[in-house]
């Protein structure tokens, strides 16, 4: 298995986790929020395929599906169209009550994009460093098993949510 192989698969499993969370949730469910400062199912799934999205697109030069399928018009937030929910307050939370339908073609579009542009990646590409910021600087691989890291810890968080809620 090729490292990108291995991203792809972590990948994916993310969004088997989206499909099976959006599966069990009524409209209801993913608005949900435990606590008033928590965040909802619907927002924990938006925000993992709106990092995904911009970091992937950052790093590929490629648009981001959100504005270049006309996500962010269908999805029609109060937001700037390159908000990726970081930094959001409680308050901001609660505005993004997406229906499931419209988070699953969002998720799926922007896992297509991820997965068939790593799919094209090879073990050098992933040694090229993407951000100079940080000590030591970030590598492509470093970014992308971070993007990974981040989708897998907030579909555990709405698998969390659903459970909860007893589905």
């Amino acid at each position: 298995m090729t490292p990108a192989e291995v991203l792809v698969d972590a990948l994916t499993r993310t969004a088997d986790g989206v499909t099976d969370v959006l599966d069990r949730s009524t409209e209801d469910d993913l608005a949900h929020r435990p606590t008033p400062d928590a965040n909802s199912i619907g927002w924990l799934v938006w925000h993992l395929a709106r990092v995904q999205d911009h970091h992937v697109s950052g790093v590929s030069g490629l648009e981001q599906v959100y504005t270049a399928q006309g996500f962010a018009r269908r999805f029609d937030l109060p937001f700037d169209d390159g908000a990726t929910g970081y930094g959001h307050s409680p308050q901001d939370v609660a505005q993004v009550r997406p229906p499931a339908t419209l988070l699953r073609e969002y998720s799926g579009a922007v896992h297509a994009h991820c997965v068939a542009w790593i799919g094209t990646l090879s073990e050098t590409d992933l040694d090229r460093v993407v951000d100079k910021r940080w000590d030591p600087p970030v590598t492509l691989g470093v970014r992308l098993v971070s993007v990974a890291d981040d989708s897998a810890q907030h579909i555990g968080q709405a698998a969390y949510v659903i459970g909860l809620l007893g589905r």
